[in-house]
């Protein structure tokens, strides 16, 4: 299995599903998972869930600038960072982003997202 194909197709998934239907994200995570959101932390996908639904806009993009990979530890997990610009419907100007997912296979052969960690980034 290749890192770089998993974890182009896993950020193509997330962020197209965080687009269009952010309560199907409750399926990427598990009860143990963790979510660092600008400073506020979040564990289990309920409450992870909860945080992201209850964003305060309903519509958005991202457009992603890149996605680096890592293989991390001897279960076959994978650390990857993405940066992007995040457009919200009636703002002029793109919010920077960066967001890093650790994410650890499942015995059926997929992965969930252990540890979640966003940040907006200011100029």
């Amino acid at each position: 299995m290749d890192p770089d194909s998993v974890s182009k197709a896993f950020v193509d998934h997330y962020y197209s599903t965080f687009d269009t239907n952010r309560a199907g994200l409750a399926n990427l995570y598990q009860e143990n998972s963790m979510l660092n959101f600008e400073g506020q932390k979040y564990q289990g996908a309920q409450s992870i869930a909860g945080k992201l639904t209850s964003l305060p806009f309903q519509q958005c993009k991202h457009h992603i600038n890149t996605v680096d990979c890592q293989p991390s530890g001897p279960a076959g997990g994978m650390l990857v960072f993405v940066s992007g610009n995040l457009s919200l419907p009636g703002e002029q100007h793109a919010l920077k982003f960066s967001q890093m997912f650790h994410l650890i296979p499942t015995p059926q052969g997929s992965f969930y997202v252990q540890n979640d960690i966003f940040r907006l980034n200011y100029a």
